[in-house]
């Protein structure tokens, strides 16, 4: 079988393809070899740059030519550098053979050496991970979880005089707007969203075990953590760890995962309120000529939307929490186990994308059912009880709670009527029973906070 979206074994290269291969230039196999390489180049150069032995011959006007190797690459380029690894058996070396082939072409023959010199193969992998990782998350994911956030503020706004019936445990409980109720994710995204402008993407760029041994007995006289930290922070945009082992301490990475992951936790949240709402039809959903609900009931129109995003944030997040757990665990300097599970950092922030964009659907796909959340409003009479005896109280009425408690816990149901009744019972003013009076489980809403 040949590889289609078609015979592909993962969902994400498969059905949901369309969906996520925007991220493919960051964490494909292609992807992975153009950042070595774009890291490797941005060695070279800074090594040029301070004047490292005899690479102080080397004019910087090779530099634009250095930089188009990276610019320039194609998936051709890629391939042969797979034909490379076939006979070293090396990811990275073979990297390395392939830019050497490249500088001989641009008469940099003699300084070839310097192409990965004093470096071990987690100095490029540990940059450049990262590095894809923050382009991704700044120009991919980002941009979706704004367009996300952007559609539950036009809600936030448009529903912001909806007053809607709370439920609390379940149960009917002191009347909210609807509108309040979809800010409430709006806040709670954008506060994570600060925290992860805040996380930093660290890079490990050390030598072989992080005490820049070989550099060192090369050329004794350079500072290389000024050199790294110049490197990494400012020509690569990442935030050098100052002491590990052979690999980045991972830290940071779990930080990040973490954050994706409580990201991920608020959106499944919204995902199960909006499916609860849809089930007590305060919304109507969108038809689509020619879509099928059921294969059985022509009748139904499935929040399937809701239900896709909470599945995908499930995977997503299993990913996210193995990534956060293992990727700082490391037997004494370096085991492998980093290795093979880096490659799949991709798979959770495709699986979020996924279920940023069907979130975003079923938004879409909402229709307001005001007849359906006044009527749940106008059937629960009783939670007006609160307002009443908390008025009460502040006049220091005798034993309110216990009064309203009698008469809303009756096996009858509570309208405005009984509620009205129980009201001119009470041994108060006139006034104060119209004031009573006035108050309706639509009315009874609170302060507006949006």
């Amino acid at each position: 079988m040949s590889l289609t979206s078609l015979t592909a074994i993962s969902p994400v290269d498969g059905r949901y393809r369309s969906k996520v291969s925007e991220l493919a230039p960051y964490f494909s196999e292609f992807g992975l070899i153009k950042y070595r390489v774009h890291v490797e180049v941005e060695y070279f150069i800074a090594l040029v740059e301070a004047g490292i032995g005899p690479l102080k011959e080397v004019s910087t006007s090779i530099f634009p030519k250095l930089r188009a190797i990276v610019t320039a690459f194609s998936e051709a380029d890629a391939l042969a550098i797979k034909e490379i690894e076939k006979t070293t058996n090396h990811d990275v070396k073979a990297v390395e053979y392939f830019l050497k082939d490249k500088m001989q072409q641009l008469g940099l023959e003699n300084y070839l050496e310097f192409i990965h010199f004093g470096l071990t193969s987690q100095d490029i992998n540990n940059t450049s991970i990262p590095l894809s990782l923050k382009e991704a998350v700044n120009e991919v994911y980002i941009p979706s979880l704004n367009e996300l956030i952007s559609v539950l503020k036009g809600y936030t706004k448009d529903w912001s005089g909806i007053a809607l019936l709370a439920r609390t445990h379940g149960q009917p409980a002191s009347p909210t707007i609807l509108g309040k109720e979809i800010g409430v994710f709006v806040y709670r995204l954008e506060t994570q969203l600060e925290i992860l402008k805040t996380i930093p993407y660290a890079a490990k760029f050390g030598g072989a075990t992080g005490n820049f041994n070989a550099h060192q007995v090369a050329f004794p006289d350079t500072d290389w953590v000024a050199f790294s930290n110049r490197f990494v922070n400012e020509q690569l945009g990442l935030k050098r760890s100052q002491l590990t082992t052979q690999i980045e301490n991972y830290d940071q990475l779990a930080n990040l995962f973490d954050c994706l992951k409580r990201i991920n936790t608020i959106i499944l949240d919204l995902d199960r309120d909006m499916w609860t709402y849809i089930s007590m039809e305060y919304f109507k959903q969108k038809l689509k000529e020619g879509e099928v609900g059921s294969s059985a009931m022509p009748h139904k129109v499935n929040p399937i939307d809701f239900e896709n995003s909470e599945g995908n944030i499930g995977i997503a997040n299993a990913l996210y929490e193995h990534l956060a757990a293992k990727l700082p665990v490391s037997r004494l300097q370096r085991d492998l186990t980093d290795s093979t599970v880096l490659r799949a950092i991709g798979m959770p922030l495709a699986h979020s994308l996924i279920s940023f964009k069907a979130t975003i659907a079923g938004l879409n796909k909402l229709l307001l059912n005001e007849a359906a959340i006044q009527q749940d409003l106008e059937d629960n009479w009783a939670v007006v009880a609160e307002a009443i005896q908390t008025i009460l109280r502040s006049i220091g009425f005798p034993k309110p709670y216990e009064a309203l408690k009698g008469l809303t816990r009756k096996n009858e149901k509570v309208t405005q009527q009984t509620v009205h009744d129980f009201i001119d019972t009470l041994e108060v003013d006139v006034a104060m029973k119209e004031r009573l009076k006035k108050i309706t489980p639509s009315n009874y809403t609170g302060v507006k906070l949006v």
